[in-house]
């Protein structure tokens, strides 16, 4: 089920079997149209014009079907119309360690290497020292400067923390361009790892220059053990097939949704799994430590372009602690858990839990959607 409020602007991708392709879709009154265009062949080319909003409420399409339809038939039948990740040439960006309780559970993993088994005594000592202290600071501020050396006093410094409480967000390239998975697709975790966890959060879409025209949401599937036993193994925890969900579609900015909206969202996330395990999870924008506008600003500007725009997950409050298999080892992922996050304004992102090797291989790339737009005289 994707249940998206009537009143928002709704842009995305869809895979349509009569052209072998993806097309631009939006959804008005349930109902998803097919509006690509010469003017407008993909997602991006829509995002960069001067007014996506206006373009995306005027522009005529062809009915695809009812929303419930396509988002119930599954990803991987390329027989018939299904939800993609709605970005396609856009960049794929992500920031961490932007809440603080999810700063605290990234210093856990490197104290503890990789290892859940340690994660509880570590969890409880980091605590103690660190306590709520942390929850107000202002990163770059002379207060959290003070928090820094003293930390660094009690030998509890990390990359994590500095990135957290310091002057410079941590931004690090999430996946590929177009191997996104959308709704409904599995989302891969590579076979090495036995410690990781989803994180649910909200994905902002950014234009060449640098303005924020929308926002989704987004599955930033993680490896703990992985990035755990060094921060230099971030692309390996973090970059795998099928390990970045985004969807189900980008809700435009306008009267009635803006980044305000954004900064006061709270996403949900709830865990099924084949063992009757349940989870559920909160994380509430509110608490974030920077502000949207701010990442948004660290990631694109003079220092650094995206001449196609960008998709920039903004982190997540959710720590994984819940105990799962072992007291004390926290939460961990099993093959088969559905995984659905959720917000009131953005719908729902609902993957299932698989290998990277499991999963089907990313092979729809830039050329072959060169090719596909060519072929249809798109471009």
């Amino acid at each position: 089920m994707i249940d998206l409020p009537s009143d928002g602007a709704y842009l995305g991708r869809v895979w349509t079997p009569s052209v072998d392709g993806p097309s631009v879709a939006v959804v008005r009154d349930g109902v998803v149209f097919d509006i690509t265009a010469r003017a407008a062949p993909t997602v991006r080319d829509v995002i960069e014009m001067a007014d996506p909003l206006a373009y995306v409420l005027a522009a005529p399409g062809e009915k695809l079907g009812p929303l419930s339809d396509l988002a119930a038939t599954p990803a991987e039948d390329l027989s018939r119309p299904h939800l993609l990740a709605p970005c396609d040439l856009q960049a794929i960006k992500a920031c961490g360690v932007t809440f603080a309780g999810s700063m605290v559970e990234r210093v856990i993993e490197e104290r503890a290497a990789g290892d859940p088994a340690q994660a509880e005594e570590i969890r409880r000592r980091v605590g103690a020292a660190i306590g709520d202290s942390l929850r107000n600071i202002r990163p770059g501020s002379e207060e959290a400067a003070a928090a820094k050396s003293a930390l660094q006093a009690e030998g509890l410094w990390s990359p994590y923390l500095e990135v957290g409480i310091g002057p410079d967000a941590e931004v690090f390239s999430k996946a590929q361009t177009l191997s996104a998975v959308g709704p409904g697709a599995r989302v891969g975790l590579h076979p090495m790892s036995k410690w990781n966890n989803p994180e649910p959060e909200i994905v902002l879409a950014i234009a060449s220059t640098g303005k924020i025209v929308g926002a989704t949401l987004g599955n930033d599937v993680n490896l703990r053990d992985v990035e755990g036993r060094s921060a230099l193994l971030l692309s390996k925890a973090k970059d795998n097939n099928a390990s970045c969900a985004i969807g189900p579609f980008i809700r435009l900015f306008d009267a009635g949704f803006s980044i305000d909206d954004v900064r006061r969202a709270e996403v949900t996330l709830r865990v099924e799994g084949p063992d009757d395990f349940v989870l559920n999870g909160l994380s509430s924008m509110s608490e974030i430590s920077r502000d949207p506008e701010d990442l948004a600003a660290q990631t694109i500007g003079r220092h650094h372009q995206y001449p196609d725009g960008l998709m920039l997950f903004l982190g997540t409050l959710f720590a994984p602690t819940e105990d799962r298999n072992a007291p004390g080892e926290g939460f961990t992922h099993r093959i088969g858990d559905v995984v659905t996050i959720a917000s009131d304004a953005l719908g729902q992102l609902c993957n299932t839990v698989d290998l990277s090797t499991n999963c089907p291989e990313w092979t729809f790339g830039t050329r072959a959607l060169m090719a596909n737009l060519a072929a249809r005289r798109l471009i």
